[in-house]
């Protein structure tokens, strides 16, 4: 088992790491050459800055029982078709159950926003403690359910 973590951006990075090494679970950080990242625990892979480029690379490199943190709903469809985890950094989980409906709510909001003239949305509220909190354990409880899975198989 790997963590795989979409990292442009992305504001959970320390926590994965800190409860990755709890574990002893190895991480690798995906980024495009627009961002600098810095880790003691992780292996940092800088990619091309292509669109979607990190995207791909993610996707390639996670196998089955991997967990990917990731804010993108399609990157998280194509990895949970590999048999891997996926979380968002608000600590939801990606499942076969509900991806199809973020994909669809996703869709439709993108549609929406193309109709208007004036795409002026609001974006994301600032990120909490609470938030942080969230993720933390929602993150601590895929790790052991994904330990548990992959010990029955063995």
């Amino acid at each position: 088992m790997k963590i795989f973590v979409d990292a442009d951006a992305c504001p959970v990075v320390h926590t994965v790491e800190r409860i990755a090494q709890k574990y002893d679970i190895p991480v690798t950080l995906l980024c495009d050459t627009n961002h600098v990242l810095e880790s003691d625990y992780s292996e940092i892979r800088i990619i091309g800055a292509g669109v979607d480029a990190v995207d791909f690379a993610l996707v390639n490199q996670c196998s089955h029982s991997d967990i990917v943190v990731t804010q993108d709903y399609g990157v998280a469809a194509m990895t949970l078709g590999k048999g891997a985890y996926a979380i968002h950094q608000s600590g939801r989980w990606y499942t076969d159950a509900n991806i199809d409906q973020m994909l669809m709510e996703r869709h439709l909001n993108k549609k929406a926003r193309r109709s208007k003239s004036k795409n002026h949305l609001k974006g994301p509220s600032k990120r909490t403690q609470e938030d942080d909190l969230r993720f933390a354990e929602s993150f601590e409880q895929m790790i052991k359910k994904c330990i548990l899975s992959c010990s029955k198989t063995e």
